[in-house]
């Protein structure tokens, strides 16, 4: 980590949302990112990139199974912002229609980690089934078309299905 960048707290609650654990960060510590949108920081005392996610209403929050955390605790962590971005997890549907489409190897490793996240994140938003399958050829069809990005998707909504409601963490 270099010394000169700039350290940011992240402090929060952490909230069970279903099964799930998240820290919820405190308005102060989203309005320290530097976007409304997914932000990659590096933690203090950890080798791994964390992807800071947005909760649909101008805060962040960061998914429980990154850190060992216990609903209701208080949490306050050091981080920089990261120099580059981790690789994203890419689902397994939208990863088999990849490798069947050999033709876009290239073009896949040509994009950003930011991008791969971006297209990752707009397949996983959905919880029908119809609608991730089709997400799924247009992100195919829009790759080969010379697309990076998926477009009319607001990178500041919460895209996980299972703590979002319309885009918005469940509170």
């Amino acid at each position: 980590m270099s010394k000169d960048l700039k350290i940011v707290e992240l402090t929060g609650s952490v909230d069970q949302i279903g099964d799930r654990l998240i820290l919820r960060l405190d308005e102060e510590s989203s309005k320290s990112l530097p976007s409304r949108g997914q932000v990659a920081v590096q933690l203090f005392d950890s080798t791994e990139t964390v992807v800071v996610e947005p909760d649909g209403r101008r805060g962040h929050w960061i998914p429980g199974e990154i850190l060992d955390l216990h609903a209701g605790q208080e949490v306050s962590l050091n981080a920089t912002i990261a120099e580059s971005w981790p690789e994203v997890k890419v689902p397994q549907d939208l990863a088999e229609a990849l490798a069947d489409a050999e033709d876009l190897h290239e073009t896949w490793l040509g994009l950003t980690p930011m991008a791969r996240w971006e297209w990752a994140r707009w397949v996983k938003s959905t919880q029908s089934p119809v609608t991730r399958e089709r997400r799924v050829q247009v992100s195919i069809s829009k790759l080969r078309d010379g697309k990076r990005r998926p477009c009319c998707f607001d990178l500041s909504s919460c895209t996980d299905p299972e703590v979002a409601k319309s885009g918005k963490l469940i509170q």
